[in-house]
């Protein structure tokens, strides 16, 4: 029986968890188990050292004993280059090296948060997913895993000998593909607006894509822009380049899309379903990911009425002759916001 330490690490807050490992099964599965679990605040602690320290010590006040761990994994968000990272939000700097040594550890190992959600999609329940495509399974394909939310994350996984081998990638930053007359216009508009040569597909495919989206609709005059919606923009626009935001436009414009109440974020939102659906496509062509194509990320579990409608699966295999092949493979929507935290569990486990 081993005890291990899991983390997601953002800008904002930080989960850590102490998970225990179960001795392999006569099958050779390892069962892991949360024996304690804790959110903070990040910015709150100078480093991650200190924040570790204290969760322990609260796991042993919760157990009435202590259960040090032997190793961790942190997921974080950011790069992470020869086990150090830096991180984009916070003013810390990690080794591996370094946190094993102060913390007692006999492994750490820092990975990226989406290398931790490629991880964390094979330890799901049947309950965290919600399946669009049943497909065809195939155990020795490749997974497939993208999730738009700040930007467009996506990488893929393979099953080798027992081992989960995960390899993010950058392919949120490939070019944007237009599909209609409309998208056209779109790309056209987010050129001249941002002064710039090309449209990456995660402008359009993630939480800032939302929000554009919107506005070229809104300045297109597709429709009437209400007061309320307005009003959130207005303010998103003023906090540009701040620290704190006091409003999420892409949720505000999802919600009111979602209630039917307005007809520019109910367009804007049919737009972003369908470029998601079609990249999801893109992705899937490209790996043919018969083991499985997960659709994380926070925007595609909050607006899961959106993501069912049929414009996502039909933009998906909307992909001219190849199309049957894209039938075969299943497609699932992730609904456990804390897959990243199950993977980093995981690969702690392998460590």
């Amino acid at each position: 029986m081993t005890y291990l330490l899991a983390g997601d690490i953002g800008g904002t807050k930080t989960i850590l968890r102490l998970v225990k490992s179960s001795d392999p099964t006569d099958s050779g599965k390892v069962i892991l188990k949360t024996k304690f679990e804790h959110t903070y605040s990040s910015q709150a602690y100078p480093d991650l050292v200190p924040m570790v320290k204290e969760f322990l010590h609260q796991a042993a006040d919760d157990a009435g004993k202590a259960h040090p761990p032997q190793r961790a994994c942190f997921a974080i968000a950011g790069p992470v280059v020869e086990n150090t990272s830096s991180l984009t939000n916070l003013a810390w700097s990690l080794e591996g090296d370094r946190l094993q040594a102060e913390l007692d550890l006999d492994r750490v190992e820092l990975i990226n948060d989406f290398e931790a959600v490629g991880h964390g999609v094979f330890g799901l329940a049947p309950d965290d997913i919600h399946t669009l495509q049943v497909g065809e399974p195939d155990g020795n394909a490749p997974v497939a895993i993208l999730g738009a939310g700040t930007g467009l994350g996506q990488g893929f996984a393979l099953g080798q000998g027992g081992r989960t081998l995960v390899f993010p990638s950058e392919g949120g930053h490939a070019d944007f593909a237009p599909r209609s007359e409309l998208e056209f216009q779109l790309m056209r508009y987010l050129l001249d607006k941002h002064q710039i040569s090309r449209v990456s597909v995660e402008r359009v495919v993630s939480g800032q894509g939302i929000v554009a989206i919107y506005q070229f609709l809104r300045d297109r005059e597709f429709a009437h822009e209400t007061p309320e919606i307005a009003e959130a923009i207005a303010i998103w626009e003023r906090q540009i380049g701040l620290s704190t935001k006091t409003v999420d436009p892409a949720a505000v414009i999802a919600m009111a899309a979602a209630a039917d109440r307005d007809r520019l974020c109910h367009k804007a939102m049919e737009v972003f379903v369908s470029a998601y659906g079609a990249e999801a496509g893109n992705l899937a062509l490209k790996l043919l990911p018969y083991g499985g194509l997960y659709v994380a990320g926070g925007i595609a579990a909050k607006n899961l009425a959106l993501m069912t409608a049929g414009e996502f699966i039909k933009a998906f295999a909307h992909k001219g002759r190849v199309s049957p092949l894209l039938d075969r493979v299943p497609v699932h929507i992730v609904l456990n916001p804390q897959v990243g935290l199950i993977g980093a569990a995981l690969k702690a486990e392998k460590l």
